[in-house]
């Protein structure tokens, strides 16, 4: 929540910011403390909205949760949000787990699974899994780029209009130092009729272990749609190009403090947001999008 509010906020959105969790940091270091929000705290916060009215809005971003009740919640005030107005756009980031050396595995309980398939996939707008995620959302494994636009289809007929599998262990054509993202976009026109727009984007792999990527590739992908609704290639690519810039930023730093030959520990590898401020509010774009 941290990375997604400065980012959005220095992209020109007002954000009101829930914290599912307050930790004094996040659970990449060795040890962490705090207290998890739960689905009755959650109403709470949402009661107070609506008792001054003030719950009306434009967009709800949603990440990591580690609780089933908490995630119910959310999707309760989700449809709520779009009974007051319509055009709200809900992204989701459904974080569940990741591969590590070829191997999946889940990082929160895995009761969360069919929540995320059954209730909150068919609410939200633009989901940004990874391809683990993918595969678990639709029981499908990916092996090739053809498997990856099919899983993609099968999570647009559960209900997001955007799909965005945001890394891959796919073969990129660039090479092994790149990772594959890819994204579709389908759209009904008035007469019915459905366009599908698809993307690959191929950015360059960096040789550490953030956390809180998948946080800001979802801040970012909400901001740059919102600024290119019907042009997902654009979207991506100020995207993938912002997070660069991030990333090389931060890399850089953390070797400096690291000294010569040292690897950078957690606290050194704290992405550089406010140093990237103006590649955040104008990316150069250095990484292009395929359109499939």
């Amino acid at each position: 929540n941290k990375y997604s509010c400065v980012l959005l906020q220095v992209l020109g959105f007002e954000v009101d910011t829930v914290n599912s969790v307050q930790f004094s940091n996040h659970t990449g270091y060795a040890h962490w403390k705090g207290q998890v929000l739960n689905s009755d705290e959650l109403h709470e916060l949402y009661e107070g909205l609506k008792l001054n009215k003030v719950n009306r809005y434009d967009y709800v971003l949603t990440g990591y949760t580690r609780d089933t009740s908490f995630l119910a919640m959310v999707v309760d005030i989700v449809q709520e949000l779009k009974q007051q107005n319509s055009n709200l756009v809900y992204v989701c980031d459904p974080v569940m787990g990741d591969k590590w050396n070829g191997e999946g595995s889940m990082y929160v309980p895995e009761d969360l699974l069919p929540v995320y398939r059954d209730k909150v996939v068919p609410v939200a707008d633009i989901i940004t899994p990874n391809q683990f995620e993918a595969e678990l959302l639709t029981g499908r494994k990916i092996y090739t780029e053809k498997d990856a636009l099919e899983v993609m289809d099968m999570l647009h007929a559960m209900g997001p209009e955007t799909v965005v599998i945001t890394s891959s262990d796919l073969q990129a054509p660039l090479g092994n130092d790149y990772l594959i993202a890819l994204g579709s976009h389908r759209k009904t026109k008035a007469d019915g009729t459905r366009i599908t727009q698809r993307i690959r984007v191929e950015s360059p792999k960096v040789d550490a272990v953030f956390v809180g990527t998948g946080d800001l590739f979802a801040a970012m992908l909400l901001a740059w749609t919102h600024k290119h609704p019907n042009n997902l290639k654009v979207a991506c690519e100020k995207t993938v190009s912002a997070m660069q810039h991030v990333l090389q930023r931060t890399i850089k730093s953390a070797k400096v403090q690291a000294g010569e030959g040292n690897k950078p520990n957690s606290a050194q590898l704290e992405l550089r947001m406010v140093q990237s401020k103006k590649d955040i509010e104008n990316p150069e774009i250095i990484v292009k999008a395929t359109v499939l």
